[in-house]
């Protein structure tokens, strides 16, 4: 059987551009991608801490400290809004005991914090 997991997070992400003119999308900062294992185009799902918010999309990777919601998400939060970036992975069962999630917490403008696995 396969478990659909959280396989990372960027908690507490702030809102930096919206861009609705841009086809669709959430573009981050490509440091933080590469650390969460979030490749370009992968689904996410938002979580806009601020508004309450949900909403998933593909990923495309930004400048350093850059998250930018493009396209129709541009409409699910503000420049400043507090969000959660996450990213699933499909598990089989025999690979789920022990298994932590990366989680990157940042600051106010994006620049990692710390880098912890699961929900220490």
């Amino acid at each position: 059987m396969l478990y659909f997991m959280l396989k990372s997070k960027i908690h507490q992400a702030h809102i930096t551009k919206n861009d609705l003119n841009y086809e669709g999308s959430i573009t981050i900062d490509r440091e933080l991608m590469k650390i969460a294992k979030i490749v370009p185009y992968e689904m996410v799902h938002v979580y806009n801490i601020s508004n309450g918010e949900r909403f998933s999309t593909y990923t495309m990777p930004g400048e350093p400290g850059e998250i930018c919601l493009n396209g129709a998400a541009a409409r699910k939060g503000q420049v400043g809004d507090s969000i959660i970036i996450a990213a699933y992975t499909l598990m089989e069962e025999e690979l789920i005991e022990g298994y932590k999630p990366i989680i990157i917490s940042v600051d106010k403008g994006n620049a990692i914090e710390r880098v912890s696995f699961g929900e220490d």
